[in-house]
């Protein structure tokens, strides 16, 4: 079936690209993209079985991902975060996973779990309040994952959970103003005082061990993967896919382009020129490279009924973080050897320029942090707890 949804979604990459400007017009994607997505059974590919979905490899969902960010960086962007969000609701208990897709199993779900949230225990459950920013396509959703620290009533933080609230309990306020990623419509929410039952409700410290009482109704490796390896890759893919977008216009270009400045010389003849998409190339193949050996490795270990150890984490973790930076890497010489045409409104190259490096401003994209884990780690000293 994953097959079927890659030839849908390539069918649909031409009218992808001739809506970019719309969406960053509308800052938000198109409804149309969103639908004609839907058609295609893409935000199915990590849904569980249990409610239509496809259990699907998870490579096969970043191909897609990569491909539309191809197409549009923007729509990419969204995709992936959207997309996403179904393996994690799988592993939320089986009330929530009900409530989500009971009556309708194409409900889709924004995010954002930086833990901006304040949660109070009480009886049964958490109250919530809070605001988040950056909650991609939350246009197109009718839930949201929140992240939120847990105080009990001496005020002690207890614990760190995602929250999942309907639509009809929070706001989402129109503050997506911005330069880069323009048409992802990353708002604000906003929830004040709203009760959370304890099953719509999961603890960062069971994801981080690789757990979730969802896994008692949906048992296939899939839901077995460290969350963090998954959710972080899906931040860095995107901007890999731009990277081979922009890669694609730019050779395109140059094939076309005569350099006045060089008594009229095809840009292609340009040794120097040659040179450089030989070595952007590499740099965006490695990236997508290592991207998918990385979830290979741990998809092999699960398999065998063995534990990701700490390491192979930290690794995917590593190469995520210098993924991205690869990409973007590629993309600041591609535009800068591109000449003045590349600078226009319209061209995908201009736009990946900008979309790339607004993606790179994510939390899950901050190398040091990543890099500094790893090395640590290697050296044989504790790190602490993070997105690994």
């Amino acid at each position: 079936m994953s097959h079927e949804v890659l030839d849908g979604v390539r069918d649909l990459l031409p009218t992808i690209r001739e809506r970019a400007d719309e969406a960053e017009r509308l800052r938000v994607i198109p409804e149309a993209s969103i639908k004609d997505l839907e058609s295609t059974g893409f935000f199915r590919l990590l849904q569980p079985k249990l409610y239509d979905g496809f259990e699907a490899d998870p490579i096969d969902f970043y191909t897609a991902v990569r491909e539309i960010a191809g197409a549009c960086g923007s729509t990419g962007w969204v995709s992936s975060v959207l997309g996403v969000h179904p393996w994690q609701v799988a592993l939320f208990a089986k009330d929530a996973q009900e409530a989500v897709w009971g009556a309708d199993t194409s409900a889709r779900l924004s995010s954002s779990y930086a833990p901006t949230g304040k949660a109070i225990v009480a009886d049964g459950g958490y109250t919530l309040s809070g605001k988040w920013s950056f909650s991609s396509g939350s246009d197109h959703a009718q839930w949201v994952l929140l992240g939120g620290l847990v105080f009990n009533a001496e005020g002690q933080i207890v614990d760190f959970k995602t929250f999942m609230i309907p639509r009809s309990d929070y706001e989402i306020l129109d503050v997506w103003n911005v330069v880069g990623l323009r048409g992802t419509g990353s708002n604000d929410i906003v929830v004040n005082d709203v009760f959370v039952p304890e099953a719509f409700t999961l603890s960062m410290s069971d994801t981080g061990r690789c757990y979730g009482p969802g896994q008692e109704v949906n048992t296939s490796d899939l839901y077995k993967l460290p969350f963090h390896s998954l959710f972080t890759s899906t931040i860095t893919t995107p901007i890999v896919g731009m990277a081979y977008g922009a890669y694609a216009e730019h050779v395109d270009m140059q094939q076309k382009r005569v350099r006045a400045a060089y008594l009229g010389e095809k840009a292609s003849l340009d040794p120097f020129a040659a040179v450089r998409i030989a070595r952007a190339s590499s740099d965006i193949d490695a990236a997508w490279a290592l991207l998918v050996n990385n979830i290979r490795e741990e998809q092999a270990l699960v398999a065998k009924g063995e534990k990701i150890p700490l390491s192979l984490r930290l690794k995917v973790r590593r190469d995520q973080v210098v993924g991205t930076q690869r990409s973007i890497d590629a993309i600041d010489a591609l535009f800068e050897a591109s000449g003045g045409r590349a600078l226009a409104e319209g061209t995908y190259l201009q736009r990946a320029w900008r979309d790339a490096h607004a993606g790179r401003v994510h939390a899950a994209n901050d190398p040091e942090r990543a890099l500094q884990m790893y090395g640590a780690s290697e050296f044989g000293h504790k790190v602490d707890p993070g997105m690994y």
